[in-house]
C-alpha cells in the first residue's frame, strides 16, 4: 500500500495554498523530524497547522484525493516513533493551533477541548472550576489531548481513573476520507451501535484525526498524601498493594514500584533531589492518596505503615509533612526516565502483566538478562495497574551504543517471559513505528485480522500515518 503513495510537490503545496490561509503553513522545523529517543527522523514533508476542525477535512480531503500521506502530529512526546516519517515526504499535520477549551459543564463533571490543547492545560481548566481531570504524565507539560488520546496514553492515576480511553466520552475526528465524525457528546450512556469513540482512541492517528473530545472530570480531592514505604521485594510490594486497597480502597490514586537501580541512576545524573533514605533500598513504592475532607492522609499513611510493619512487609518508610515534601517525593519517581535518558539504556521496554505474575516475572527476566552478561536493569513503574517500564542498561561505565546488537536479543527474552506470563509487550506507549513487527509476532491473529480489515475498510488508500501499527510494506 505505501507504494502506491504520493510524495508532497509543488503541485500539490500549490493547490493547498489556494484553499487554505497563509497561517496553516508552517517550516519545516527539526521540532516535525524528531522524537524524544532519537530513533526514527523524518524524511521532509509540508507542515500543515490549521486552526479548524473544517480545515483539516479540507486537507485530509485533498490528501485522499492525491494518495499523499498524513501524519498527525500532536506534542511530539510519543516514545515509539508514532509521529514522525522516515524515508518520505508526507503531511505534517500539527494541531498545534486547536487548542480552545470550549466549554466546561462542571455540574455533568465535562470538559471539552480541541485536540492541540496542552495537557496542563486542561488540567488547569478543570481545576479553576474545582473539577480534576487526571490524566498525569511527565511530559503533561508539552503533549496534547488529542495525541494523549491517539496513543491511549496511561499515567500515573490509572489504578483510580483508568487511562485516556476511559477518560474520554465523546470524539470529534476527521476520517480518512475527509468527513468528520460528530461524536462529540457528553454521555454517559450511548448504546447505538459501534463505538467509535473507543476504536479512534489507541488508534495511533492510523483510523483519521481526533480534532476534539469530551473528557470526564472528577471532583478533586479534599486532602491529598503521599508517602514512600521500602518493601523487601515486588512480591511484597503486592502484598502492601492489597493491604492498602482493604484499608484505603478508592482513595488509592497511584501506586508506583522503584528499584534500587533507578536511585542510583538519580544520584550519578544528578536529578531527583535530596533522596530520603539514609541506605539505599533495593525495593520501595511510591503511593498517593486522595481523599474526604474528613479523612487525615497523613494518618491513614501512617496506619498503612503500622499495617505493613506488623505484616513484615515495610520496616522503614517517609510520609510527607507538607506540599513541598509531597512534590519533592513525586520528583524522585517522575525523573526517573530522565536519569535512565542520561545512563543510556540498550533496550527499553513498557509491558504489563497479570498482578500476581509481575514478583515471578521479575525473577526470571532479571536471571535471563544475567545470563546474556553483566547488564543492569532498572524495573520501574505504574504497579498497581501492573505496567511495568522494564529497561536493561549497559555495565557501569560503559556506553550503550557499544551494545546495540544486543538489542534484538534483549527484546525477545523481555518479550517472550511477557507472552508465557500472558502480558502485553505494550502497555501505555502505542505501537508506533517501533513495534509493528513484534505486534504481528505476539498479536492474537484474529484480532489482527479484525484490525486489518478495519483499516483496509477506513482508508482504503492507506493515507493515514503510513508504517504505524501495521508494518510498512
Amino acid at each position: 500500500m505505501m507504494g502506491d503513495l504520493k510524495s508532497v510537490d509543488g503541485a500539490f503545496e500549490t493547490r493547498l495554498r489556494a484553499l487554505l490561509p497563509d497561517k496553516v503553513f508552517r517550516p519545516l522545523d527539526p521540532t516535525y523530524q524528531q522524537e524524544p529517543r532519537g530513533l526514527f527522523h523524518g524524511g521532509g514533508g509540508l507542515v500543515l497547522a490549521p486552526s479548524s476542525t473544517d480545515h483539516v477535512s479540507l486537507i485530509i480531503r485533498e490528501c485522499a484525493a492525491a494518495r499523499v500521506p498524513v501524519v498527525p502530529f500532536g506534542g511530539g512526546t510519543g516514545l515509539v516513533g508514532g509521529q514522525v516519517m522516515p524515508d518520505a515526504t508526507p503531511v505534517i499535520l500539527s494541531l498545534e493551533r486547536m487548542t480552545r477549551i470550549r466549554a466546561v459543564h462542571p455540574s455533568e463533571n465535562v470538559l471539552v477541548a480541541e485536540a492541540g490543547a496542552i495537557l496542563a492545560d486542561v488540567q488547569a481548566a478543570a481545576a479553576s472550576e474545582e473539577r480534576l481531570f487526571p490524566l498525569s504524565l511527565a511530559s503533561e507539560g508539552s503533549c496534547r489531548i488529542g495525541g494523549c488520546l491517539s496513543t491511549n496514553a496511561g499515567g500515573v492515576n490509572v489504578l483510580r481513573y483508568g487511562s485516556a480511553r476511559d477518560l474520554c466520552l465523546g470524539i470529534e475526528a476527521v476520517l480518512p476520507d475527509g468527513s468528520i465524525h460528530h461524536g462529540l457528546k457528553r454521555l454517559r450512556k450511548d448504546n447505538t451501535g459501534f463505538d467509535l469513540r473507543a476504536l479512534l482512541c489507541g488508534a495511533e492517528g492510523t483510523l483519521g484525526v481526533i480534532t476534539a473530545a469530551s473528557l470526564r472530570l472528577f471532583p478533586k480531592p479534599a486532602r491529598n498524601g503521599t508517602a514512600l514505604l521500602k518493601v523487601s521485594d515486588p512480591a511484597a510490594a503486592l502484598e502492601l498493594l492489597a493491604l492498602a486497597q482493604a484499608r484505603l480502597g478508592q482513595g488509592i490514586s497511584a501506586f508506583e514500584l522503584i528499584k534500587g537501580t533507578g536511585l542510583d541512576f538519580l544520584q550519578a545524573s544528578g536529578l531527583g533531589g535530596r533522596q530520603p533514605f539514609i541506605t539505599r533500598p533495593d525495593w520501595s513504592v511510591l503511593i498517593d492518596l486522595g481523599l474526604g475532607p474528613t479523612q487525615d492522609p497523613e494518618e491513614e499513611l501512617a496506619q498503612l505503615f503500622t499495617g505493613a510493619e506488623r505484616a513484615g512487609l515495610s520496616d522503614d518508610g517517609v510520609i510527607a509533612q507538607s506540599d513541598g515534601q509531597r512534590a519533592a517525593l513525586w520528583k524522585l519517581r517522575e525523573e526517573i526516565p530522565l536519569a535512565n535518558k542520561t545512563i543510556g539504556a540498550i533496550s527499553s521496554h513498557d509491558i504489563s502483566l497479570p498482578l500476581s505474575a509481575i514478583a515471578d516475572f521479575l525473577d526470571k527476566a532479571d536471571a535471563a538478562i544475567a545470563c546474556l552478561g553483566p547488564f543492569r536493569v532498572n524495573a520501574f513503574g505504574h504497579l498497581g495497574d501492573g505496567n511495568l517500564h522494564y529497561n536493561v542498561f549497559p555495565p557501569d561505565g560503559q556506553a550503550a551504543s557499544d551494545f546495540t546488537a544486543w538489542r534484538k536479543q534483549v527484546r525477545d527474552v523481555v518479550y517472550g517471559l511477557v507472552q508465557q506470563f500472558d502480558g502485553s509487550f505494550s502497555a501505555e506507549h502505542g505501537i508506533g513505528r517501533l513495534k509493528p513487527n513484534e505486534l504481528q509476532r505476539y498479536g492474537d491473529p484474529a484480532r489482527l485480522a479484525a484490525m486489518r480489515r478495519i483499516k483496509d475498510a477506513l482508508d482504503p488508500s492507506g493515507i493515514m500515518n503510513p508504517g504505524v501499527i501495521f508494518p510498512a510494506n
